[in-house]
């Protein structure tokens, strides 16, 4: 078989390297910020409605998860440390075209559906805190103004990307320190620890269930693999930087999960859906301005929804650029130099993502389709063992692969308890994909992709783009 993504570069002019200059400090704050956002902002009601009391569980067991594949990504920019991401990893393991899209495709739509998750959250919960408007208005605005910001050309640089995380994370701890304030004033109840709901479902049922939409808040990791280019000594700093960033986000994480659990209960939070932090808030600090939380809730979801639809127009726009996609596509406005037909289109997509599917579902897509990608990168990271390389890097224990596969693999399945609209709302978003590809190989016949010249696993989020 013809390499033709090695075929490529060798005809293609040698560019200059890119300037490594993030150290091990900024690299940590980019794992971690990318980490924190919507999913604990908006979820934490839904994950409660399915798992009950005992919180903290599926969000630890979503760490876990994460964690397996993490070890996998870590073994692959370590061999090949230059940017790359899930599709390039899954070409240089299989060579396979159509699969190699369809991977890119994904990673594009879980881009789409997780901006919808965000728009969601900041017009059914944040904005309310100060003004109450339809939904419809709302998510029409907010998607615009993405698509504006996003016509207009954003290069978000690493260094901004700390003050974001510092504004994220601050809404966090005020959770955790004023929840921690309530019940060492004795307002918490413990025993919803470790209380389950098994109204629906059994106790393992109800534990999947929950995880497989809580990994929703841990997905984020992956987009740092892109910055191997950039980074001073990737091998060297990379594994300890993610480790370390994935630790204080799922800490975090079950810290908020342990104090929202003890001050209200499970009912409550399934009740307030997205707004459960800031019910959370109203017990455990009655006299905290509501108001100041919900603009860093605001801050959290534009800066993830703004991120993912900036990786999803690139990723279409760069498929439409490798003929893969029409050539529409690949349409760049003259004097902006952006994407605008592709930014049209996902913003369009987004639309109706909002206005007709729920936040849970829309997490919970975000979740499916990135664990599909996740299945394939953990078996990649082993088809690939076969190949050399002559510098030392990280290599995985084998079983963390092995075990990535299956959990990755079940989560994505319906046994994990995931509900059938997932499955639909995925599987219509690539079958867009599939169908797109269909009509461009009758038109322009057998295509070569080479993934080495798209962004990819949500790429360069922060990154230059044209």
């Amino acid at each position: 078989m013809v390499d033709h993504a090695a075929s490529s570069l060798a005809e293609a002019p040698r560019q200059p390297e890119l300037k490594r200059a993030i150290g091990p400090k900024l690299l940590l704050f980019f794992v971690v910020g990318d980490i924190l956002g919507t999913g604990i902002y908006a979820l934490t009601g839904d994950v409660a409605a399915r798992i009950g009391g005992a919180l903290w569980v599926p969000f630890l067991a979503a760490f876990v998860v994460a964690l397996l594949t993490a070890f996998s990504y870590l073994e692959l920019v370590g061999k090949y440390p230059g940017a790359g991401g899930a599709a390039l990893f899954t070409h240089k393991a299989f060579g396979v075209q159509f699969l190699t899209f369809m991977v890119t495709f994904t990673v594009m739509s879980s881009g789409v559906t997780s901006a919808a998750s965000a728009a969601k959250a900041f017009g059914d919960t944040y904005l309310r805190q100060f003004a109450t408007l339809p939904l419809w208005l709302v998510a029409l605005v907010f998607v615009a103004g993405l698509a504006v910001i996003n016509f207009r050309g954003v290069g978000e640089s690493v260094k901004a990307n700390v003050v974001l995380t510092c504004i994220e994370l601050s809404g966090l701890l005020i959770i955790i320190v004023a929840g921690a304030l309530a019940i060492g004033q004795g307002k918490g109840d413990a025993s919803r620890l470790v209380e389950v709901d098994t109204s629906s479902s059994g106790v393992l049922l109800s534990i999947t269930a929950a995880t497989s939409l809580a990994f929703f808040a841990m997905v984020g990791f992956e987009d740092s693999v892109n910055m191997a280019e950039e980074t001073k000594d990737p091998v060297r700093i990379f594994p300890k930087a993610m480790l370390i960033g994935m630790g204080v986000a799922a800490t975090v994480y079950v810290l908020v999960a342990v104090v929202s659990s003890m001050l209200v209960p499970a009912h409550e939070l399934a009740a307030a859906k997205s707004g459960a932090l800031l019910r959370v808030l109203q017990v455990g600090a009655p006299g905290f301005p509501l108001q100041l939380f919900g603009a860093i809730g605001l801050l959290a979801v534009i800066n993830s929804a703004l991120i993912n639809m900036l990786m999803a127009s690139r990723l279409l726009y760069g498929m439409a650029n490798e003929g893969v996609l029409p050539s529409v596509f690949g349409t760049v406005h003259p004097s902006r130099r952006t994407p605008w037909v592709s930014i049209l289109f996902t913003s369009a997509i987004a639309y109706v993502l909002v206005v007709s599917v729920d936040l849970s579902v829309l997490g919970g897509t975000t979740a499916l389709l990135l664990l599909a990608v996740f299945t394939l990168v953990n078996v990649a990271v082993l088809v690939l063992r076969k190949d050399k390389v002559s510098h030392e890097h990280f290599r995985a224990p084998t079983w963390a692969p092995v075990l990535g596969i299956g959990l990755c693999g079940f989560l994505a399945t319906p046994l994990s308890g995931r509900p059938g609209t997932q499955f639909v709302v995925a599987g219509a978003l690539l079958g867009v994909g599939m169908l797109f590809w269909l009509v461009n190989y009758l038109v322009v016949g057998r295509v070569n992709f080479d993934p080495t010249h798209v962004d990819d696993s949500r790429d360069h989020p922060r990154g230059p783009m044209p």
